[in-house]
């Protein structure tokens, strides 16, 4: 699928993905008009990863959230209690829509070839709409305490687990080579990350989003499919 293709299906918008998180939180924000809500959830979200990308989460303050996005303290706690209730807002909310655009294109796969293909591309256009939600919670992760650290990790294995399961079945069915599936999927992931954490690297190769997927893809081909198939 073309990248452009994929985001006419899939609209992430930031004001979409605030609505999105409305709908599942809406006793949690104590603020009645939606359109209200929805405006400055996209200011709370864009300001907190754009602090976090130059002096990280647990160095932002309140304040710095106040004074990013022109609204007042009293205000930002209309919509979270505190710091670790926002962070955990972000990330929570970030894998959801990971989580509801994955498995929705993976069940659209007839075969495992097809649904690995379709997971791939997905998760690599998905970090691409979505660059600063993935890159927060990918740094940020390493700063959480023991129990919102275990939850990271916990979701990260989750979608390792996806691609183990497609790999699994295609090992089964005879349509993969008998590869190590957990291992694979694990160095796979490691591939998928490493397109929204090294930015730099691919745009200064003039690298677009679609020829990163169409290579990650053949070289799935070439390493899993037996020749002929």
């Amino acid at each position: 699928m073309k990248f452009r293709k994929f985001k006419e299906l899939v609209n992430l918008s930031q004001e979409e993905i605030c609505r999105d998180f409305l709908a599942e939180n809406r006793d949690r924000i104590r603020v009645k008009k939606d359109q209200t809500v929805v405006k400055n959830l996209v200011k709370i979200f864009d300001a907190t990863l754009s602090i976090s990308s130059r002096k990280g989460f647990q160095a932002m303050s309140v304040r710095d959230l106040s004074r990013e996005t022109g609204l007042s303290m009293g205000a930002l706690y209309s919509y979270f209690k505190g710091k670790e209730q926002l962070l955990d807002m972000i990330q929570r909310h970030g894998l959801r829509i990971l989580m509801r655009v994955l498995l929705s294109e993976i069940e659209k796969g007839r075969d495992p070839w097809e649904k690995l293909v379709r997971a791939v591309e997905t998760h690599i256009y998905l970090s691409e709409v979505m660059r600063p939600w993935f890159y927060f919670g990918y740094m940020e992760a390493k700063n959480l305490g023991r129990d919102e650290r275990k939850r990271a990790i916990e979701r990260e294995l989750y979608t390792e687990g996806l691609l183990v399961e497609i790999l699994q079945a295609g090992r089964e069915e005879g349509r993969f080579r008998p590869v190590d599936p957990t291992l694979t999927a694990a160095v796979l992931k490691a591939i998928l990350q490493d397109w929204y954490l090294k930015t730099w690297k691919y745009q200064k190769r003039a690298v677009s989003v679609e020829d990163y997927a169409r290579f990650v893809i053949g070289m799935m081909e070439s390493f899993l499919l037996p020749s002929g198939k």
